[in-house]
């Protein structure tokens, strides 16, 4: 494709076509299940062929039946509970534990932080079962905090260390020197520098407590304390003959996250670019 300064596009060349077209295709294909998702869940549809002609967008029995029988509720209450307090575990942990890999000094700090970091390497499935003894011995099963607590991890640390890497140390130093209470240093100084990362470190949080299946399985046993992942899959299990009522759980289970990083995209590519370029 051959631009001319101040001028439009001159003309086309094949190799420019090809690309224009692989984007239009890749964007179809990313974005059909999303939308057959949407029309579906208008639909009382009891196979996964999706009629035109049956989409109703006026009928909204399929969410009203998901909340007044099905439970779904209370585990969007859990899930909004769970995600909350998840960003807020995290983002305090993370950073005062970032603060002190990066702008403190004690024996074996280095070694510690690679310790840290080793556990990455470790997959999650590994660790369910010793998380679920432990949890179990503690008398947290079944509680809201068990789902919390799991949602802190290295990643969040070493993504914060990486950020802060840029905060001068001279900025801290001076703070000290004219007699500036740590607690006010890390608040006060250090946490508004922090913005774009904390940022992008709230919608990975939240992208992963808002979707996690697999623990909030295994660590709430009563209907009670189920998340949206999880009365979805007992809602397939319940009820697999009616696919639009599938679909509009799905629906409902996909729409907070993509709002809210529809709303802070901006933010989240910056604290990633950042956090890279300063690591």
């Amino acid at each position: 494709m051959k631009k001319s300064k101040g001028k439009k596009i001159e003309h086309w060349t094949p190799l420019g076509i090809f690309g224009l077209f692989c984007t239009i295709l890749i964007t179809v294909i990313a974005v059909f299940p999303f939308i057959y998702m949407f029309l579906m869940s208008f639909t009382e549809s009891r196979t996964l062929k999706l009629h035109l002609n049956e989409v109703d967008f006026t009928n909204l029995e399929n969410f009203a039946y998901i909340f007044k029988n099905s439970g779904f509720l209370q585990a969007f209450i859990n899930s909004v509970v769970v995600v909350i307090a998840s960003c807020a575990l995290n983002v305090v942990i993370s950073c005062m534990a970032a603060y002190g890999f990066e702008k403190k000094l004690f024996p074996g700090r280095k070694f510690i932080f690679q310790i840290y970091m080793i556990s990455l390497m470790i997959p999650g499935q590994v660790t369910m079962i010793p998380l679920f003894v432990i949890m179990k011995n503690v008398g947290l099963l079944n509680t809201r905090t068990a789902l919390v607590i799991t949602m802190i991890g290295a990643f969040s640390v070493f993504l914060v260390k990486q950020f802060m890497n840029g905060i001068p140390d001279e900025l801290i130093e001076s703070a000290q020197v004219d007699g500036c209470p740590e607690y006010r240093i890390f608040i006060q100084i250090v946490m508004p520098l922090l913005k774009p990362v904390v940022i992008t470190l709230i919608v990975f949080t939240f992208i992963s407590a808002w979707n996690d299946f697999l623990w909030p399985l295994i660590a709430a046993t009563e209907t009670e304390k189920y998340t949206l992942t999880v009365a979805l899959s007992v809602l397939k299990t319940q009820y697999s003959v009616n696919y639009g009522l599938i679909m509009a759980g799905s629906l409902i289970t996909f729409i907070f996250p993509f709002i809210l990083y529809i709303f802070l995209q901006k933010q989240f590519v910056q604290g990633i670019a950042l956090g890279g370029v300063k690591g």
